[in-house]
């Protein structure tokens, strides 16, 4: 049996990125682009969800042990609707999971790091926050602690 991957220690109050949580992907037309990772790659969906707050709507494909998020708009000023208008579409966001987003965040600020978007409720139940893309090369990440998992 192969060995595990080491974990490289975590000094204690350090963020610590436990996972991939998802790669999300803003879509004009959800339900085209659900047929496509259905019917053509065989990638069932897990969950669909309206936000209402932040103007989308979210299905959730699990992929080994992350998923895909396609994320469309509800409407033209939804926090996507800029950035379909730019793109098109595409690969919007990378998340990452963590113990507790608001003491990352707490920390990220702390070293100086820009954060796009303050901790609030997400998609399933999730506290979510976003680093803006001047702070990482170009990638906005979502910081993300499931529901219940906070200590």
């Amino acid at each position: 049996m192969p060995a595990e991957p080491a974990t490289p220690a975590t000094p204690a109050g350090q963020l610590r990125v436990e996972a991939i949580d998802h790669i999300a992907i803003v879509t004009a037309d959800l339900e085209a682009s659900l047929a496509l990772w259905e019917k053509a790659l065989g990638i069932r969906c897990q969950h669909v969800e309206e936000l209402p707050a932040r103007g989308i709507k979210v299905a959730m494909l699990p992929v080994g042990d992350t998923r895909i998020e396609l994320v469309a708009p509800l409407h033209d000023q939804s926090e996507v609707s800029a950035f379909l208008d730019k793109k098109g579409g595409g690969i919007h966001h990378l998340a990452l999971r963590v113990a507790d987003v608001d003491a990352g965040v707490t920390e990220l600020k702390q070293k100086g790091v820009r954060i796009a978007q303050e901790p609030a409720p997400g998609a399933h139940g999730c506290r979510v926050a976003f680093v803006h893309p001047k702070s990482t090369g170009g990638v906005l990440l979502e910081l993300s602690t499931p529901s219940g998992s906070k200590p």
